[in-house]
């Protein structure tokens, strides 16, 4: 390795525009330049949809991954009726929900310019007008006419959210969640490992289950 020359022998140094190796202060300069503008992107094109919800209640946006998306959709395979995904992003769970009949099919989502690449993607795959995508906050949306819920959010949102799903959805109601599971349900399946791990939970067993706790609760 040449003197000066940073990296392992064989292995090609970092230069500047004019050729000339960068060096540790370059490279960390760098860095801070790179940070700064994810953080740039961040603040003008994802953070417009937050403002308006607790900070608590935030969610930043992490696209689903093709394993993780295709093991939600293998859980809901087979199944019918109203269909929605809830901080549905760059809409791709919706649109593999329509692929694979489940109809109708709706995201919700606050970010206005996720909700612009949605549509894109809705149009791109010919399924435009076919597909819903709706600037509404998820906690405000009524679930009642709901069978299939997909959720990939944060574990922080879980918690309330489950309390919100229990009151509004019906019994026959699935809800499928990615990333994180609910943490006080018991799944009726699970499909994947690791990060791919997906959870299936059917309202009438959640139900169930709530009551058999509440009702030993009493007993005790």
């Amino acid at each position: 390795m040449e003197p000066g020359e940073p990296g392992e022998p064989g292995e090609e140094a970092w230069r500047g525009p004019g050729g000339a190796p960068l060096g540790g202060r370059a490279l960390l300069e760098l860095a801070v330049a790179s940070g700064v503008a994810a953080w740039a992107a961040w603040a003008v094109l994802l953070m417009p949809g937050f403002r308006r919800v607790p900070l608590r209640l935030q969610v930043p946006y992490q696209p689903a991954g093709p394993q993780q998306a295709a093991n939600a959709l293998a859980l809901l395979r087979g199944r019918s009726g109203k269909t929605v995904d809830l901080g549905s992003g760059d809409g791709r769970l919706v649109l593999e929900a329509y692929k694979q009949g489940l109809r109708p099919a709706i995201g919700y989502e606050l970010n206005p310019w996720l909700l612009c690449l949605s549509h894109y993607r809705a149009w791109k795959a010919g399924y435009h007008g076919k597909v819903s995508f709706l600037k509404k906050d998820l906690w405000k949306v009524d679930l009642s006419d709901c069978h299939n819920v997909i959720v990939f959010l944060a574990p922080s949102v879980k918690p309330p959210l489950a309390t919100k799903l229990l009151a509004e959805l019906p019994d026959e109601a699935r809800v499928v969640a990615g990333r994180f599971p609910f943490p006080s349900w018991t799944p009726t399946s699970t499909l994947g490992q690791g990060l791919e791990q997906v959870w299936a939970y059917d309202m009438k067993e959640v139900r169930r289950a709530a009551q058999s706790s509440t009702e030993g609760s009493r007993v005790q």
